[in-house]
Order: C-alpha cells, then structure tokens, then sequence
C-alpha cells in the first residue's frame, strides 16, 4: 500500500528524480518522459470521464487504472533483474491489452466502415477522446523509442498500441455511433 504523508521531497531540486528501482536519474531521460506522457494520457481520461456514462465511463475507469499500472511497469529498468527477485514488480499483462482488443471488436460492431478520415470532434466527449488518442500515441513513440535502447515489456507497448485504437472507436461511439462524426473533405478550403 502506498502512503503518502509528505508531498515534497526535495530531492528533485536538481533536476533528477528515482526509477522505481531507486536509480536516479535526470527528469527529461527518455523512460521518464515515456512514463511520464502515460501520466498525461491518465489526465486526458480524467477528462473524458467528466462526459461519459454507463459502460463507457466504467470502460474509462478501468483504463485509467491500467494507465497507473503501465506507468508503474515503464518506471521500473532492469526486467532480466526483476526475473530473479522476491518481489516482482507490477508489469501489463497479455489479459490486459486482450480486455481492450475485446472491447474494440464490440465497439467497432456498432458502427459503419469509415469511408473518410475523420476529423477530430463532434460531442464534447468524442473530441475529449480524440485528444486521449494523441496523447496516447506520444506516449507510445516515447515507449518505441525507450524499446530501441533498453528492454522493455513487449505488453506495455501492445496496450498503448490498442489504447490509441480504443479511443479512436470510442470517439466514433461517442458520436451517435459514428453518424455524428465530422468527415475530412481534402482540399476543401483551397
């Protein structure tokens, strides 16, 4: 259990901040920015939330739960250690990224193929969700750029890849299942 009596700590003044494996390191290193931008995608469902009911506010919920485990895997190097010892630190799991798979294929049931892109928009909670997906998709260049330098779990970067998928549906979803979107029309403006 966490417990958190004491907010600041001070030991951030300079500029660095612990792993959760205790190494410290500098607040811009890649891991920390990939973690970090999953923080931010937390925050953006947060958002979504204040819009959303039923199953889809449910669905969001469970989202941002797994957004705190992914940030807890993404902040913990040296897996090949972590193999050996008492505790195992919390990693995504394959059910994780095949529970947003499930919820993607019941979603996309519901709506016509697209036959254009799409512009961000329509409802408040469909452009809350399309920000979601950008964010989402930072956080996940950030996290392909860390698996080209240091070994990561190949489930934490599964579930951004889906994640972005699950908000871009719901977003369709959002929009009166896809009638309310807002096509792109190219060159429409020139």
């Amino acid at each position: 259990m966490v417990v958190l009596n004491k907010i600041y700590t001070k030991t951030g003044d300079a500029g660095t901040t612990a792993l959760g494996n205790g190494t410290r390191v500098e607040k811009h290193a890649l891991r920390v920015n990939a973690y970090g931008t999953v923080d931010e995608t937390n925050a953006t469902v947060g958002l979504a939330r204040q819009h959303a009911t039923g199953d889809m506010d449910a669905q969001l919920a469970a989202i941002q739960n797994d957004l705190f485990d992914l940030g807890a895997d993404l902040c913990r190097p040296d897996m090949e250690k972590d193999a050996q010892a008492e505790y195992q630190p919390l990693r995504m799991s394959e059910a994780q990224v095949a529970r947003l798979e499930a919820e993607i294929d019941v979603m996309n049931d519901a709506l016509e193929p697209l036959r254009s892109f799409i512009l961000p928009g329509g409802s408040a909670l469909a452009a809350q969700l399309h920000l979601c997906r950008t964010v989402s998709r930072r956080a996940e260049r950030m996290t392909v750029e860390l698996a080209g330098q240091e070994a990561i779990n190949a489930s934490a970067l599964q579930y951004l890849n889906r994640l972005s998928d699950w908000f871009f549906v719901a977003g369709r979803i959002a929009n009166d299942d896809g009638r309310a979107d807002i096509l792109w029309v190219p060159g429409a403006n020139r």
